[in-house]
C-alpha cells in the first residue's frame, strides 16, 4: 500500500512539475523580445555601400549598449525560465561524472616531480612538486583557488621554472582579454616579487645565468603580440631591454626555449609563413642570430638536438610537410637536407626528440599514427591503432634522455589514458585512465562509427560519430552535429564525459571533419579557406543532409553547434539552408567578417588575412561578403537560435552577436526562439572555473533538449 502511494506521489510531483513548466512556458509567450534602436551608419568600400543599422553597438562604453545587453539577457532568463532547475539538474549531473579531488600523472624535469591536483569543491587548479621522489614532501607552488579569490574570472598560465630551480616566472589573467601580468615567484621563501611586467601573452623563458627572463608583450589595442623583451631580475621592469619589434601586422612573435636547453628562440609568424631566430641560452646579453629569413608561404619550425636542427617543413612544395636537417652552425635553407621526404598521402604534423629515438606525429587519411624510429637508423616502428575514431599523439615529454615516450589515447565512445610506452622493449604502462564517477558509465553501452558524405563537389566528407547502441537509426532520433572548419584546426572524435547527458537521453553526436581543417591533410585545409572558404558550409550542410538521408536524424530533430569560426560556419549555413536545422547553438560567433576585416584596429584582425583574405582588395572583399553571416540576414524562417558571447571577449568583440541578433530579430519571419546570452564578466573562452564552465554547458544542453520535447 505504502509503495503504491509512494508511486501515485512521484505521479502526482511529475504532472504538478509538467504543469508549472507549462504554465512558465505559457507565460513566456507573452514577453516581448528586445527591440534594438537603429542608427544607420554608412559603410563604403570599393563603391559598395553598405547600411549598418547597428554598428553603434561597437562601444563597450556605452551606456545604450551595456542596456541593450541586459535587455537580451533579461528576456533569455525569462524566457529559459522554465529550464533554470533543468539547467541546475544537468550542471550536477555533468559535476558527478567528474573526479574532484583528481590529479595530473607526475612528469620530472631536472630533479623534481611536477604535478597538478584539484581538490573537491574547488574551482581551480593547485600547482605543486616533489624533489627526486614522489615520496618526497610535497611543495605548494601556485594555488590558484586562493590566487583567485576576488575575481569574477581568474586563469594562470606560462608556469616557467629557471635552470636552478629557484626561481618561477608566471602569467595571470583577471580580465579574461588574454592580457596576462608576469610576475616571479621565490620557490625557497615563497614570496612573490612585487614587480609586475603588465600585458603580456603570459609565456616566459628563462637564459641558462638564472636571472635573465625574455617574454612577449602586445600591442595595447590590437592585441597582438608584437615585441620581446629582456627582464633582469630585481630589476624594475621599466628597464626591460627591448630585444626585437615584429613590425609587420600580419605577424605574432613569440619565444621559447629549446628542449635541449641550447638556445632561446624567438619566433615570428603569420598564416602561412614563420621565421626564427636564436640565441645561445648561455650568453644573454648577445645578439640573436637568423635561423632562416622569411619567404612567404613558407613554413617551418625547428628541433635542435646533438649540433643538429630538425626543420619541419612545407619548402618546395611539400603540402604534407617533411622533415629536413641542418648543422646549428649553417641554418639558412640553403643549407637544409631532406631527413624525411614529404608524401602526398600522409600529413607531417610533429617531431618529438629524444636522445636515442625521435617520434613523429603523423595524419593518415584522417587518423592520428606514431612512429618510432631510432636516430641511427636500425629501427622504425608504429604504434598499432585500430579504431576509426580515436585520438592519439604525445603527452608531456619534457625529458630528454630517457627511453619512456608518454602519450595520450582516447576513443570517442571511452575515455582517455595516459600511458608511458618504452621505446626499447616495446612495453607500455597505464598510468591513467579518465574515471568517470556516478556508477552509470560503461562504454560498452556506445557505438562510435565513421561515416562518408558525398559534398557537392564530389569530395569525400568524413563524420565521427557516437550514440548509445539502443538509439533507434529510423530518423527519429535527436542528433547534434558540431563543426569548425578554419585554420587548419582538426577537430578529432574526443571522448567527453559532458556529452554523455546528451547521448543517455538518445542524442547522437557528431562531428563533421569539414574542408578548412587539417583532418585530411594540408590540402583539406587549403580547400576551405580564402576564395574555397564556401566549401566548409556547404561541405557541412552535405554532411547535414548526408545524415537525414541515411535515417540517423530527420529536419525536426537536428540540431548544430559551433563557436568562433565555427560560429561564422553556424551563421553561413542558417543563412543557406536554415530548414535542416531544429536549432542552433552559436558560441561566440564571428559573423560580422566583413566589417571586422576592414577595421585593423581590432584584436588579431591584420593576422587574419591569410585565411579569410584582405578585403581592401576587391576580389576578397565581394568574396567575403558574399557569405558574412550578418551582409546576407534576410527576410525568411530561420531555425531556433542560441547564441552566447563574453562582454570582454578579445577573439570575437561582442558586437559581432549582438549585432547578429538585432539584425535576425528585424527580418525572420518566423516565431522560433532567438536567444542572445552576454556574460558581462568573461571573453572568448567564457567562464574560468571548472565547474563554472559547465554551467554554461548546461545552458546550451537545456536549450536543444528543450527544443527537442517541443519537437515531441
Amino acid at each position: 500500500m505504502n509503495h503504491t502511494i509512494s508511486k501515485i506521489s512521484i505521479l502526482v510531483l511529475c504532472l504538478i512539475f509538467a504543469h508549472a513548466c507549462k504554465n512558465s512556458k505559457d507565460e513566456s509567450m507573452n514577453i516581448t523580445p528586445p527591440v534594438a534602436p537603429k542608427h544607420p551608419t554608412k559603410l563604403e568600400k570599393h563603391g559598395d555601400v553598405r547600411i549598418d543599422d547597428y554598428y553603434w553597438m561597437n562601444n563597450r562604453e556605452d551606456q545604450q549598449v551595456l542596456d541593450y545587453l541586459n535587455a537580451e539577457n533579461e528576456y533569455y532568463q525569462k524566457m529559459t525560465a522554465h529550464t533554470v532547475a533543468f539547467q541546475d539538474t544537468l550542471f550536477k549531473e555533468m559535476k558527478a561524472r567528474i573526479k574532484e579531488d583528481d590529479s595530473s600523472v607526475p612528469y620530472k624535469l631536472d630533479g623534481y616531480w611536477y604535478i597538478t591536483r584539484y581538490e573537491e569543491g574547488k574551482e581551480y587548479p593547485i600547482y605543486t612538486r616533489k624533489k627526486e621522489t614522489l615520496e618526497a614532501e610535497e611543495a605548494l607552488l601556485f594555488d590558484c583557488n586562493q590566487m583567485a579569490e576576488g575575481h569574477e574570472y581568474f586563469n594562470l598560465r606560462g608556469i616557467s621554472v629557471n635552470p636552478d630551480n629557484t626561481m618561477a616566472a608566471f602569467g595571470t589573467d583577471t580580465i579574461s582579454r588574454r592580457q596576462y601580468n608576469i610576475q616571479i615567484k621565490n620557490l625557497q621563501t615563497g614570496e612573490i616579487y612585487p614587480d609586475i611586467i603588465n600585458n603580456t601573452t603570459g609565456s616566459s623563458v628563462w637564459a641558462n645565468d638564472n636571472k635573465t627572463l625574455f617574454y612577449t608583450k602586445k600591442d595595447p589595442v590590437t592585441l597582438r603580440s608584437d615585441k620581446i623583451y629582456k627582464h633582469v631580475l630585481g630589476t624594475p621592469s621599466e628597464e626591460d631591454v627591448l630585444i626585437f619589434e615584429e613590425t609587420d601586422d600580419t605577424y605574432n612573435t613569440f619565444v621559447y626555449k629549446t628542449k635541449s636547453r641550447k638556445f632561446i628562440v624567438i619566433g615570428s609568424g603569420s598564416t602561412l609563413t614563420t621565421e626564427y631566430q636564436i640565441l645561445n641560452a648561455d650568453d644573454p646579453n648577445g645578439e640573436f642570430k637568423m635561423f632562416s629569413p622569411r619567404d612567404k608561404g613558407v613554413e617551418y619550425s625547428i628541433s635542435h638536438y646533438d649540433g643538429y636542427f630538425y626543420v619541419l617543413t612545407n619548402k618546395d612544395g611539400a603540402t604534407n610537410f617533411k622533415l629536413m636537417v641542418t648543422d646549428e652552425e649553417n641554418t639558412t635553407s640553403d643549407n637544409w637536407k631532406e631527413f624525411i621526404p614529404h608524401r602526398e598521402a600522409v600529413l607531417l604534423e610533429d617531431i618529438e626528440i629524444f636522445k636515442e629515438y625521435y617520434v613523429l606525429s603523423e595524419r593518415e587519411n584522417g587518423l592520428n599514427q606514431m612512429k618510432i624510429a631510432k636516430w641511427d637508423g636500425s629501427e622504425s616502428y608504429y604504434l598499432p591503432f585500430d579504431s576509426e575514431t580515436y585520438i592519439a599523439g604525445p603527452s608531456t615529454n619534457l625529458d630528454f634522455d630517457t627511453k619512456e615516450l608518454r602519450y595520450y589515447y582516447n576513443e570517442m565512445g571511452a575515455p582517455y589514458a595516459i600511458i608511458d610506452f618504452n621505446m626499447d622493449t616495446k612495453t607500455k604502462i597505464v598510468l591513467k585512465e579518465q574515471e568517470v564517477l556516478g556508477g552509470k558509465f560503461n562504454k560498452d553501452n556506445y557505438k562510435t562509427e565513421r561515416l562518408w558524405a558525398t559534398a557537392r563537389d564530389g569530395k569525400k566528407v568524413p563524420i565521427s560519430l557516437v550514440y548509445r547502441k539502443d538509439t533507434p537509426l529510423d530518423g527519429s532520433s535527436p542528433l547534434l552535429q558540431y563543426g569548425y572548419g578554419s585554420y587548419g584546426a582538426t577537430i578529432d572524435p574526443y571522448f567527453s564525459s559532458v556529452r554523455l547527458s546528451l547521448l543517455d537521453r538518445g542524442f547522437i553526436y557528431a562531428i563533421a571533419h569539414v574542408r578548412g581543417g587539417e583532418y585530411l591533410g594540408r590540402p583539406w585545409y587549403d580547400d576551405g579557406k580564402l576564395l574555397h572558404k564556401k566549401n566548409t558550409f556547404t561541405d557541412f550542410i552535405d554532411c547535414s543532409q548526408f545524415l537525414i538521408d541515411q535515417k540517423y536524424t530527420s529536419p525536426e530533430h537536428l540540431y548544430a553547434m559551433g563557436g568562433s569560426a565555427g560560429g561564422l560556419l553556424m551563421g553561413a549555413v542558417i543563412n543557406m539552408a536554415p530548414e535542416l536545422y531544429n536549432g542552433v547553438i552559436a558560441g561566440v560567433p564571428f559573423v560580422d567578417v566583413i566589417t571586422t576585416m576592414l577595421d585593423d584596429t581590432i584584436p588579431l584582425t591584420t593576422g587574419e588575412y591569410d585565411e579569410w583574405g584582405n578585403p581592401n582588395n576587391k576580389e576578397y572583399y565581394d568574396y567575403i561578403k558574399s557569405y558574412s553571416p550578418y551582409d546576407n540576414v534576410e527576410a525568411k524562417a530561420y531555425p531556433h537560435l542560441y547564441v552566447s558571447t563574453g562582454l570582454h571577449d578579445s577573439q570575437v568583440q561582442y558586437w559581432e552577436p549582438a549585432k547578429w541578433v538585432a539584425k535576425l530579430r528585424e527580418y525572420k519571419t518566423d516565431d522560433h526562439l532567438l536567444f542572445l546570452d552576454t556574460n558581462m564578466d568573461a571573453g572568448h573562452g567564457g567562464a574560468s572555473g571548472r565547474f563554472e564552465a559547465l554551467k554554461e554547458t548546461a545552458k546550451e544542453y537545456a536549450f536543444i533538449l528543450d527544443l527537442e520535447e517541443r519537437a515531441h
